[in-house]
């Protein structure tokens, strides 16, 4: 079996379509710690609009058109802090997501929201999501240090090959 990250770069390599980009990131997220939603929601207007722009999870969670984020204590730790959003329970994903009800539904009730900024400015968010207490310390140090770069070159792939 070949290195997880030199999958990652042969399939970013062959990407021809914007969502090839996402979808070789969301096969690194698996083999590095696993989750069972994968999105990446892409950030317009200095954080006031927001678009899913992948989703492993197209039927609850399909791409879609922007909407508005709402301020809230999430906006102010990743869109004004540029920060990684953590909540380990379904109590805390409802004092910031409208949507906790699907989320707990999908028995989902931890998120990690991990923002993708390139020159100072805040580009999306890589979003994972699983059972309750799954973002551990131990997880969230894989993140940082084994998804930021890969999700940063997926989201730049992404974009070139939207024509961006």
């Amino acid at each position: 079996m070949s290195d997880p990250m030199t999958a990652f770069a042969a399939a970013l390599g062959a990407a021809r379509a914007p969502i090839d980009a996402f979808a070789a990131l969301d096969v690194l997220v698996q083999a590095v710690l696993g989750a069972r939603l994968v999105s990446v929601t892409t950030v317009e207007q200095g954080g006031r609009l927001a678009r899913r722009s992948y989703s492993n999870m197209p039927g609850p969670y399909p791409v879609s058109g922007t909407k508005e984020v709402e301020p809230n204590r999430w906006t102010e730790i990743v869109v004004g802090r540029g920060e990684t959003f953590v909540a380990n329970t379904l109590a805390e994903i409802a004092t910031v997501f409208p949507d906790h009800e699907l989320i707990g539904s999908l028995g989902l009730a931890s998120v990690v929201n991990m923002p993708v900024v390139l020159g100072g400015e805040l580009m999306a968010t890589l979003n994972l999501l699983d059972v309750e207490g799954y973002f551990t310390p131990d997880r969230l140090a894989l993140i940082r240090d084994r998804l930021t770069l890969p999700t940063l070159a997926a989201q730049l792939a992404h974009d070139r090959l939207a024509g961006r």
